[in-house]
């Protein structure tokens, strides 16, 4: 059965009323279901022969609370003694054992091997529940995790009221989606959180549902949409009471939420849910639901569709149920809040993900692309600009797919990619001096690339003052870095407002058009034109990027038009670095003189491992 399935409540109050039901049985939802006088819970185990609910409300007393075996395979009891802030557990037998497992739909637990706790649904949103999602081509995201993003006890990890006390600063930045890492209650306090233990619970050490609630909200007040990465390709596997939860299991593997023969495999455990039996995709679609509903989020970030589509990451070994699964989901999504955006972490450039579901598409709004972070990554940190080619460079500002620029996020930095062997791009220039100018140059071309590149463009936390090193789970940003590197952070904050035209004078960043019309392999200078519609004065955008270690004082370049193109950011700039040279040229003053396939040209004085910005003023002809 669906949570959703619950009859309507107040946002405000989100009980209901036992006295004014006709009949208990007729109470619908999963979990623990608070009503006015008392709590209602249900629970699936078709294998077990009893069950009861011991809690606080009933001194753990097996016997006081026994649920009645439901057609469906589900168990039901209510207790009107209990109430929210209660802690407790199911006690199932199965023929001679009799064990305790935390509800499976427990939105707080006290932590990850103790007991489910009964959370009160009611929240004052404050009216900041009907947030409106930016467009999704003035979308800029900030993937974030909770834990070490900012820690106010040092001694402990970072929690969503930490995290709130740098929504200033993020504002000031200009990023406006929030993308966070998971916050499915986990094993222990320290964890990427992609080992979700109890998938509905939110993490105990972050501040629980009443945290995560208040986050969202102050979020939306802060203007920030919060997308939620989600783990559906696996649970667990350590801490994970869903484990052969009735007791039943085929083959020593894990019972009724998962598979239990080969397709159970996966490279985190052998703990791949069931994606073909009915209770299950409920349970993994109305966890989905419960994110946008009950916490307001603005959309899901799905963790490797490759292993929820495929038993092993080969894609010719299809799992059909996980494919039809995310249809499923990502069409609930859309029909409750169009505006949702959806991503996939697949990094197999599959555009059957971001199709129409109506076209056998899986219904994904965009997906991470691999086609852009790995060739960008790679051209940046080759050590020599010999191996610089900038023919990646130019098919990676190309590529689409189903001819939709916004299907794809665009990156250089993302927690896998500064992790498992990789490190941050400073360090991946100079691991023995990731401060040093190599260092920064680099690591502002792949920003600046980011911030002009067709696509809905992602920074990981950090990336903005050049955080080094790789990521753990263990580590806080460094925020003494960020006052160190205060004039790249003031650098990502001039390519934020220019990528999202805040000041009217960029709008082709906004637009799906690219034309590479100067790709210079030999010299490592690659150039291109962003519209929006059909170019002219404040749409059409140039942007030249030099990937040498080699200054020009003539280089020319192509336009679109004649006349005044005005200077709108340079990489090369004193004021983000005192490492930097100050050496771009202003202006271009275009002639008539045809070159790169364009009508007019005109020349700039290029530094080394630099980024300019073009553009015409409104009304110039």
């Amino acid at each position: 059965m669906s949570s959703s399935a619950l009859l309507p409540a107040s946002k405000k109050s989100g009980t209901r009323d036992l006295k004014s039901e006709v009949n208990l049985e007729q109470v619908v939802g999963m979990g623990p279901i608070v009503l006015e006088n008392g709590v209602a819970f249900r629970v699936w185990a078709p294998h077990a022969s009893s069950v009861s609910v011991v809690g606080d409300f009933n001194d753990w007393n097996p016997a006081a609370n026994p649920l009645e075996r439901e057609a469906s395979g589900c168990w039901f009891a209510s207790v009107p003694q209990a109430k929210p802030g209660q802690q407790y557990k199911y006690q199932l037998t199965n023929g001679d054992k009799t064990f305790q497992r935390i509800d499976p739909r427990v939105r707080e637990v006290t932590n990850s091997v103790g007991n489910g706790v009964i959370h009160q649904p009611e929240f004052d949103w404050q009216g900041f529940d009907q947030f409106k999602m930016p467009a999704w081509n003035e979308v800029v995201i900030y993937e974030t995790h909770v834990g070490t993003f900012f820690r106010g006890d040092k001694e402990n990890v970072g929690t969503f009221k930490d995290f709130a006390k740098k929504f200033s600063y993020l504002k000031k930045l200009g990023v406006n989606v929030l993308q966070v890492m998971p916050i499915a209650e986990f094993a222990g306090d320290y964890s990427w959180g992609y080992n979700p233990a109890h998938p509905y619970a939110i993490e105990t050490s972050y501040g629980g549902p009443v945290g995560f609630k208040t986050f969202v909200r102050e979020a939306h007040r802060a203007g920030f949409a919060v997308v939620l990465d989600v783990v559906y390709n696996h649970f667990g596997p350590s801490d994970l009471d869903l484990w052969q939860f009735d007791g039943w299991s085929e083959n020593g593997k894990g019972g009724i939420y998962f598979y239990n023969d080969h397709r159970s495999s996966t490279p985190w455990g052998d703990t791949r849910p069931d994606y073909g039996r009915g209770e299950v995709r409920a349970y993994l679609r109305d966890n989905a639901m419960m994110w946008l509903e009950e916490y307001q989020v603005d959309g899901l970030r799905y963790d490797m569709t490759l292993y929820i589509r495929s038993v092993d990451g080969n894609p010719q070994n299809e799992i059909p149920d996980g494919w039809g699964l995310t249809q499923w989901i990502n069409r609930e999504i859309h029909t409750l809040k169009p505006s949702a955006l959806t991503i996939a972490e697949d990094l197999r450039n599959e555009p059957y993900l971001t199709k129409p579901v109506d076209q056998g598409g899986a219904g994904f709004s965009t997906q991470w692309d691999a086609r852009f972070v790995h060739p960008i990554r790679d051209v940046i940190t080759q050590v020599d600009d010999a191996g610089r080619d900038m023919q990646k460079v130019c098919d990676a500002l190309c590529h689409t797919y189903n001819g939709d620029a916004y299907q794809r996020v665009v990156y250089t930095e993302s927690h896998d990619e500064v992790a498992n062997g990789k490190a941050r791009i400073p360090s991946e220039v100079d691991n023995e001096n990731p401060d040093n100018w190599f260092a920064q140059k680099r690591a502002t071309l792949g920003i600046a690339m980011t911030l002009t590149a067709p696509g809905i463009p992602m920074l990981f936390q950090g990336q903005e003052f050049l955080e080094d090193g790789w990521f753990q789970d263990v580590d806080e940003l460094d925020w003494d870095k960020a006052d160190d590197q205060s004039g790249i952070i003031r650098l990502t904050r001039d390519l934020i407002r220019l990528r999202l035209n805040s000041d009217g004078q960029t709008r082709g960043l906004t637009g799906q058009h690219v034309h590479v019309m100067h790709c210079n392999h030999a010299d490592k200078v690659v150039a291109f034109r962003r519209t929006y519609d059909n170019g002219g004065p404040s749409d059409d955008v140039i942007v030249v990027a030099n990937f040498a270690n080699r200054h020009w004082d003539h280089y020319e370049i192509g336009l679109p038009a004649g006349g005044t193109w005005k200077r709108r950011f340079s990489s090369d700039k004193t004021e983000y670095s005192d490492e930097f040279g100050g050496m771009a040229g202003g202006d271009i003053d275009a002639q008539k003189r045809p070159y790169d396939g364009l009508s007019h040209s005109g020349t700039l004085r290029l530094p080394p491992y630099t980024v300019l910005i073009y553009s015409q003023e409104k009304g110039q002809s």
